[in-house]
């Protein structure tokens, strides 16, 4: 998987969660990311991981809470969750990226459907940060989409039972569609994946950036062609411009 870098702390000892954190240029927010799982996990023994994605670490540089795991990675979600995953003690994976925030109550919601065998994870319904009433349709397009297909995006918080995640292979280390190629993965090998109705909180920004009407017709035709077989890489090469 390809990671390195000073880790903090790392214990261990078999905690319920680890929550695993994504990261490269997210050193203003970090801090308020990190102080925000712990306040909404409460009770629960939860270990935190943050894996920077940058190789000088800016963003794990700015930790403040020494009981956090950080790390650096090669660049890209899927190998810095898997490198995150690799080293994580808890019984739970919890996929969080560092815009997004949980629903209060996230990790008994969580605990309380895991108590289903047959269930294997999960995410969150999404819920967008913003008041413009385009916003309203890129939710409906997801609920719909987690409703009847069972595909959460990794912007809902996606979380597993560690086993299961080792047990499909982890992420794909590709350059876009790592959480639909993962939950692809889990559907065929059986695995029953639940949506919670409570919303995540994340970020608008990129859907300000795109344009909300641009962005979710783009993201639904990059899915689309996806499915369809058209390698990652020329995905990316479209969603980057290069």
């Amino acid at each position: 998987m390809g990671f390195s870098g000073a880790v903090s702390q790392m214990s261990q000892d078999r905690c319920r969660f680890s929550v695993i954190v994504p990261v490269r240029g997210e050193s203003v927010q970090i801090n308020a990311l990190i102080e925000h799982i712990c306040g909404t996990a409460q009770s629960y023994k939860c270990q935190i991981i943050v894996v920077d994605g940058d190789p000088a670490g800016a963003t794990i540089g700015s930790i403040r809470d020494s009981n956090v795991i950080a790390l650096t990675s090669e660049p890209g979600r899927g190998r810095q969750m898997n490198a995150g995953a690799a080293i994580a003690s808890g019984d739970v994976l919890i996929f969080l990226h560092a815009d997004t925030r949980l629903p209060p109550r996230a990790f008994t919601k969580i605990d309380h459907l895991l108590e289903n065998d047959d269930c294997v994870g999960g995410a969150f319904a999404l819920g967008i940060d913003s008041k413009r009433v385009g916003i309203r349709y890129v939710e409906l397009a997801a609920a719909f989409r987690c409703r009847f297909l069972r595909v959460p995006y990794g912007d809902q918080a996606i979380f597993m039972r560690k086993d299961y995640f080792e047990h499909v292979g982890g992420y794909r280390e590709i350059q876009l569609m790592e959480d639909i190629d993962l939950m692809r993965r889990v559907k065929r090998a059986g695995g029953k994946i639940s949506i919670i109705d409570d919303r995540v909180s994340t970020s608008a920004r990129k859907w300000e950036k795109d344009g909300i009407f641009f962005g979710s017709l783009r993201n639904h035709i990059l899915a689309g062609l996806f499915y369809l077989g058209v390698s990652p890489e020329k995905l990316a090469r479209f969603y980057y411009g290069r």
